[in-house]
Order: C-alpha cells, then sequence, then structure tokens
C-alpha cells in the first residue's frame, strides 16, 4: 500500500475513502494481464455468459454435452473474459487552469487532486495507470504502470506542474490517439475552454481508435453562473492580453452563450457514449470520482 501522507493530492483521507470505489469500462479492452473486470468480449475462462449453436471450426472439447443429451444440440458455452483495464489519465496544465475566483483551488489544483484519485482507484482495484499532462502539446508522459511504486512519480510530478502555456485540446488529443496503442480507458481532465468543434474532433479521434473516454469538465463557479459584476479588467491567463468589461451588461449573453457551449459539448459526448462530468473546483473530489464510478 502506498504511503499516501508525503503526497500532497492524494491525503491520507482521500485515500481511504477511495478504497473500494471501482471504475469500470463498457467497451472491449486490450487487458495485458488477468483483472478484475468483466470483458464485453468473450473468451474461454472465467464467468458464464451463454450458449451458442456449435459452428464448424470450433473446438469439439467445447461443445456442452449434457445439453447435447437433453436436447439432441450441439451447443458451445460462452464465457465472459476478465481483463485489466489500461488508463491513461489526461491532464490539462494550459494556463487558463491557473484561474480562481469563487472555489476553494485553482482549477489545476482540483483537476491534480482529482487526477491523483483517479489514478489512486485505478491502481489499488488491480489495473494500469499513466499519467499525460498536455497544453498546447504534450508535455509529460508516465510509464504505464499497476504498482503503487510505479504510481509515486506520477503523484510527485503532479506536485510540479505550473500551468502558463496557451492550450490546443484538440492537437494534444490527436497526439494521444497516436501514443496511446490499442483498446485502453482514457480520462481527459479540462476546463475545456476551446471551440466544441475541435475539442470533438480530438475526441472522436481516440473514440474511433478504440478508445473509451471519460471527461472531468472543471470549472471555477464564476464561471458557470458569472458572480462578478460591475466594470472589471480582465486578463488572460493564456495570452496576457487585457480588457476592460462591464459584468453587468454582459452577463445574460453569456449566460446563454455558456448554455449552448456546454449543449454542443454533451450532444457530441452522447454520440461516442463518452462519459461527462461536470464538475466546479467547490465540489468534493470524492464526489466526482464516485460519480463516475456509478457510470457503468
Amino acid at each position: 500500500m502506498i504511503e499516501s501522507t508525503g503526497y500532497r493530492y492524494l491525503p491520507p483521507r482521500m485515500a481511504e475513502r477511495l478504497r473500494g470505489v471501482e471504475i469500470g469500462v463498457r467497451r472491449p479492452m486490450d487487458g495485458s494481464h488477468q483483472g478484475l473486470h468483466r470483458s464485453p468480449a468473450f473468451g474461454s475462462s472465467v464467468e458464464f455468459a451463454e450458449y451458442r449453436e456449435y459452428a464448424p471450426g470450433d473446438p469439439v472439447s467445447q461443445i456442452d454435452w449434457p445439453v447435447y443429451a437433453r436436447s439432441d444440440r450441439y451447443v458451445i458455452r460462452r464465457f465472459h473474459e476478465d481483463v485489466s483495464i489500461r488508463c491513461y489519465i489526461m491532464l490539462d496544465i494550459s494556463g487558463s487552469m491557473k484561474y480562481k475566483q469563487d472555489g476553494p483551488l485553482q482549477k489545476s489544483e482540483y483537476a491534480c487532486y482529482l487526477a491523483a484519485g483517479m489514478m489512486y482507484s485505478m491502481v489499488q482495484q488491480g489495473d494500469i495507470v499513466s499519467l499525460i499532462t498536455f497544453d498546447n502539446q504534450i508535455r509529460d508522459y508516465y510509464e504505464p504502470s499497476g504498482s503503487f511504486v510505479g504510481l509515486k512519480p506520477m503523484l510527485q510530478g503532479l506536485e510540479k506542474i505550473e500551468p502558463k502555456n496557451k492550450g490546443n485540446i484538440e492537437a494534444a488529443l490527436h497526439s494521444a490517439a497516436e501514443l496511446i496503442k490499442g483498446k485502453a480507458l482514457v480520462v481527459i481532465i479540462s476546463d475545456l475552454l476551446e471551440e466544441p468543434k475541435s475539442i470533438l474532433q480530438g475526441i472522436n479521434h481516440l473514440y474511433y481508435d478504440g478508445k473509451e473516454i471519460t471527461l472531468f469538465h472543471i470549472l471555477d463557479p464564476a464561471e458557470m453562473n458569472m458572480s462578478v459584476k460591475g466594470l472589471a479588467d480582465v486578463t488572460s491567463l493564456e495570452s496576457k492580453e487585457k480588457v476592460t468589461v462591464d459584468f453587468r451588461r454582459v452577463r445574460e449573453a453569456y449566460l446563454e452563450q455558456l448554455r449552448l457551449y456546454l449543449d454542443e459539448l454533451r450532444s457530441g459526448f452522447q454520440k461516442i457514449r463518452a462519459e461527462y462530468i461536470l464538475t466546479e473546483t467547490r465540489t468534493e473530489v470524492y464526489d466526482a470520482i464516485l460519480q463516475r464510478s456509478r457510470m457503468v
């Protein structure tokens, strides 16, 4: 068991609460070793699933002879094969993730807690996990590991993150699709502050390459309801450009655009059955992870 007391983003209380939380998948995985999750694919191992008619070329040894004796039918027993999940946590470290207004944490800090919790959950349930950080390109890639020893460099890496560059989610996702081989679970943690069409192009690349996708969409409460009022000078965290905004006058238009933006993202994610979780930085990280665990 990992000693979590030395890691900023995996405090002991959170690690204790996450024990027993299971993260499942819907799509077939390329498990590299026997795991705890039933694959949608059929194998010849653990749990009986169903019968099917015998077909030429099937091994005779798989015929269920007691069923033949009762019904004069040749049938094959099919079993679900247990596999492990390879999970890749893609963490957005672009400049916009430094934002903090009404929430208790910067979006980047909340995202690091969430990444640490997800990685810990995957390893403690017997799966394999990797951490990938990105802004306008992939910055750091940690080799997948299924042990708590292998998890340590990833937890230490989270503590060194300093969001600063402009983001390009689509470019990073295209690169990830080339980097991640085979069927796997990809968990994206980001504020998704880019054009939905661009984001969805990157997401679709991953999906049609055989990946199952979960998105944790992180926003500060102020971004959800525009609590700022009156005139204020605003500086872009990525471009550093400064503008003066009358928030009282633009609030209604902003909230309408936010609704359209979220609807477009949700619609695109639903088409590929991606798991989408919109969460504010004041939401308990444990609750966000628990929401994902209940989705499959």
